[in-house]
């Protein structure tokens, strides 16, 4: 398994560069690769290539498409960590932050802050409330789970009675909002990547970067984590505290996602489960792959959602709703709770 795991990492990194070069190149209005890379060449160092693409071409490839690929990849990166450090934690192979209702929380947040709050604290005002509403949501399936009784089951069932409640909720807040507002939030309901801007990426790169990295120190922790309470307190890990400080990185990472691409869902359920075919069940490498492999499915995602209704986009959470709800049927049938 040692082995494998550096050949699957280089597989992987090879398979994101070409997932990110196709993700820039297709669409309604497909733009050969050479070209792709000679405008974002050219961008970053102005003056290496003669500019003998149009305007039009250089704007649809700077401007609209790879910010989104860039923004696909660092929220399916997000989500894909978000998912395997759950399911470690919690023990639970079916905890994913959309099934768990932290997405939706963080919905409830970002809607609360369009049409009730406005942008009281600038462009970080969407984040901060998509990000307590993530939290408020976990502590809440926290909760829930152990007034129902401890287990795998009650967590599940308990993050889908949250998710019901806070779905409704944010219902509620759209209802009683601006009726000519509520167009907006749609894209925090259904997901979609289409309002990247190369000014609002620094955001969800800054908290993927820094919790990526802590989540990655703290891998063998978390291992002792999954092993079960006891044995993790034997190791010397201070396991409430230890847990409390996962669910708020967690909450962290899952808000600021759903706060630039609204609640996409089942990334964080399919892609761990995945890595771990690939490399076992060591957060040291299950981490950091989960990380590759979310940002590529992802933008394969919003691929496919851009191209089966051109010229329009389809909803990304469409897609991954899709093919997360038969991943998730295909994980039953393999497993007995």
């Amino acid at each position: 398994m040692n082995i494998r795991t550096p050949l699957v990492g280089l597989a992987v990194l090879v398979l994101l560069a070409l997932s990110v070069s196709a993700g820039v190149s297709l669409g309604s209005a497909p733009v050969p690769l050479a070209t792709v890379w000679s405008i974002v060449i050219n961008k970053l160092l102005p003056g290496t290539f003669d500019a003998v693409w149009s305007a039009g071409r250089e704007s649809i490839v700077w401007e609209v498409r790879f910010p989104r690929v860039v923004l696909a990849g660092l929220v399916g990166a997000g989500l894909a960590v978000t998912g395997a450090v759950l399911q470690s934690v919690t023990r639970n192979p079916l905890a994913d932050p959309h099934l768990l209702g932290v997405s939706s929380g963080g919905a409830l947040g970002a809607i609360v802050a369009l049409l009730h709050t406005g942008l009281i604290f600038g462009l970080v005002t969407v984040p901060l409330f998509s990000f307590a509403g993530a939290l408020l949501a976990t502590f809440a399936v926290a909760g829930v789970s152990r007034l129902t009784g401890a287990g795998a089951d009650r967590l599940v069932l308990s993050g889908v009675a949250v998710a019901f409640v806070l779905t409704a909720l944010a219902n509620l807040m759209i209802f009683l909002g601006d009726p000519r507002a509520v167009h907006t939030v749609i894209f925090w309901m259904l997901g979609g990547l289409g309002l990247a801007q190369w000014s609002h990426l620094a955001y969800p790169a800054a908290v993927l970067a820094v919790s990526l990295l802590w989540l990655s120190l703290r891998a063998r922790e978390i291992n002792a984590l999954a092993m079960g309470d006891e044995t993790a307190l034997t190791l010397g890990v201070p396991v409430a505290r230890f847990r409390m400080m996962l669910f708020v990185v967690t909450a962290l990472l899952t808000g600021v996602m759903v706060a630039f691409s609204g609640a996409i869902g089942f990334i964080g359920l399919m892609v761990p489960h995945f890595v771990r075919m690939l490399a076992g069940s060591d957060n040291v490498r299950v981490i950091p792959l989960s990380a590759a492999f979310g940002a590529m499915t992802l933008i394969w995602a919003d691929v496919v959602a851009r191209i089966v209704m051109a010229p329009e986009d389809m909803p990304i959470g469409v897609v991954t709703g899709l093919a997360g709800g038969i991943a998730f049927i295909a994980i039953l049938r393999r497993r007995s709770f």
